[in-house]
Formats: structure tokens, C-alpha cells, sequence
């Protein structure tokens, strides 16, 4: 089912998939929720899944920006109104991950666990040149070259020994895409990642909270999830050791029953993985 939420005069367009409690889906910069789909056949047989087209992309409306993390954040709460959603378990991946923890920080009553995937709290100056970069170079690149950047930085090495067929149709879908994101909605998403910072606020945070990241990844660096493990006390850190940005499709097997098993006993999850 799809349906379409009004926040502050923004569409944001999400589907349901599934039955059960609800867990909300949010992926990061550049894709809509679609891209969930091979997670979600794993999910939607526990929950009641909401996979979300951020503000910027896919369905949902894509103004001019720049966004936030606080801006998306009441995006997302839009949506839980509009569904008649209380509280939720919710799942962010990269620039996802910086809008659940904004999202558990300010709606702390309405989150009740989150899994933050290939995320941050604050970028370095590296980061932030680095996002900078992919503004200008999308303008002048042709749209399958660019996405060909983009898998050398979000896939590790490994992956590049079996998988360069995948790559090759990802390049070849990013040039005939009908519908592609539009600059204006590029540009916005990567400033709300740009300026995410909840570094300051992160002890605030008392849900249990999943932590995974690839020990390849070089697009957000192992070292920011440690930061988001270290300052969140009801944390658990799980890393795949070949894998890069995108470790949950790398090794989607192993993150989907991680991911699973974590939502549905945060608690115990938690308890059974520091007492391993």
C-alpha cells in the first residue's frame, strides 16, 4: 500500500509492507525506499514495515534545500501521524542513521529502539569535503559514471571479485532511470549530512540501540560508528569484517538476521551480545 504524508507542506511518500508492530525504514542520500526491498522481504514476515521516500528523492516532494537531519527527522514523524503510528522501532542507514538518531533525540517517547548502519554523529573535515565534491562532480559526470564513483567508495574491494555484473547493471539503470533525483534534491540531502551533528547529545540516548559497520568502509569510516558505540550507553557494536559502506547488501544473509533477531528482542539482543 502506498500513501503519501504532509509535513510542513512537504509530501513524503511511503508504502506498507507487512503485519505486525511497526519498524520504520529510512534510507540514506540518493535512495528512495524501494531500495530496502531485498531487507524488507526478511522484515515484513515479523513487522509491519514503512519504507520511506526521504524529502529529496524518489516519490516524495524534492525542494530546494538545504536540509537537515531535524528537518527529515519531522519527516519521518509526519509519516508515523499520518500512519496513526505511537511509537516504532527504526532502522537508518547512512544519512538514515543521522536521521534516527535525531529522531530518538527529539521524539524520544516515540522511538523505541534503533539500528544505525553506516552512519555518523558528526563529520570530520574530510567528510564534509568529501560530500562537497560529489555536488560538483554529479553536474558534470554523466549519470552512469557518477554512479560508477559512487560503488568504488560505498562497495569494498572484495565484493569487486564476483560482484562487477551487479555494479555494471547499477551503471546501466543509473543512466536510463526515467526519474531520476533532481539537483535540488541531491544537493539538499547531502547538506543535512554535511551538517548532522549530535555529538553533544548522543549520552542522551537510552533505547537500545544496533551499531553495525564494515571494517572497509572508507565513505563513513569505522571510527564513526565506534564514536555513536562508545557515547551511547545501550549500544551494541557488530562489524562485517570484508565489507564496505553498503555491508548490508555485501552480506545481506548475516545483516538481515542480525538486524531480525535485534528487533524482535532489542533487550535481550543487546544483553546476549555484550555477554558473548
Amino acid at each position: 500500500m502506498s500513501h503519501y504524508a504532509n509535513s510542513n507542506g512537504t509530501k513524503i511518500y511511503y508504502e506498507i509492507r507487512g503485519e505486525g508492530e511497526p519498524l520504520l525504514l529510512i534510507m540514506g542520500f540518493g535512495a528512495d525506499g524501494s531500495v530496502w526491498e531485498k531487507h524488507v522481504q526478511a522484515y515484513e514476515q515479523y513487522f509491519q514495515c514503512f519504507l520511506i521516500d526521504n524529502r529529496g528523492v524518489g516519490k516524495s516532494d524534492q525542494p530546494k534545500g538545504p536540509y537537515t537531519s531535524t528537518m527529515m527527522a519531522e519527516d519521518v514523524v509526519a509519516v508515523m501521524d499520518h500512519a496513526g503510528i505511537s511509537t516504532a522501532r527504526v532502522a537508518g542507514i547512512s544519512m538514515g542513521g543521522a536521521i534516527a538518531q535525531t529522531l530518538a533525540l527529539d521524539y524520544p517517547d516515540r522511538i523505541s529502539s534503533i539500528a544505525l548502519i553506516s552512519t555518523w554523529p558528526r563529520f570530520n573535515n574530510y567528510a564534509k569535503t568529501v560530500y562537497e565534491n560529489l555536488k560538483k562532480l554529479r553536474v558534470t559526470s554523466k549519470p552512469e559514471d557518477f554512479m560508477e564513483l559512487l560503488q568504488l567508495w560505498i562497495f569494498a574491494p572484495p565484493f569487486y571479485e564476483n560482484g562487477m555484473n551487479d555494479l555494471k547493471e547499477g551503471q546501466s539503470g543509473a543512466a536510463t532511470n526515467p526519474n531520476p533525483q533532481s539537483q535540488n534534491g541531491f544537493e539538499g540531502q547531502l547538506d543535512a549530512c554535511i551538517h548532522h551533528d549530535s555529538v553533544d547529545r548522543l549520552s542522551e540516548l537510552k533505547i537500545p540501540t544496533l551499531i553495525t559497520v564494515g571494517d572497509m568502509d572508507i565513505f563513513t569510516p569505522p571510527a564513526f560508528s565506534e564514536m555513536l558505540h562508545e557515547e551511547i550507553e545501550n549500544s551494541v557494536y557488530i562489524n562485517f569484517p570484508n565489507g564496505g559502506h553498503v555491508h548490508h547488501w555485501e552480506d545481506l544473509e548475516r545483516f538481515n538476521i542480525i538486524t531480525t533477531e535485534f528487533f524482535l528482542d532489542p533487550t535481550s539482543f543487546i544483553k546476549n551480545t555484550k555477554g558473548s
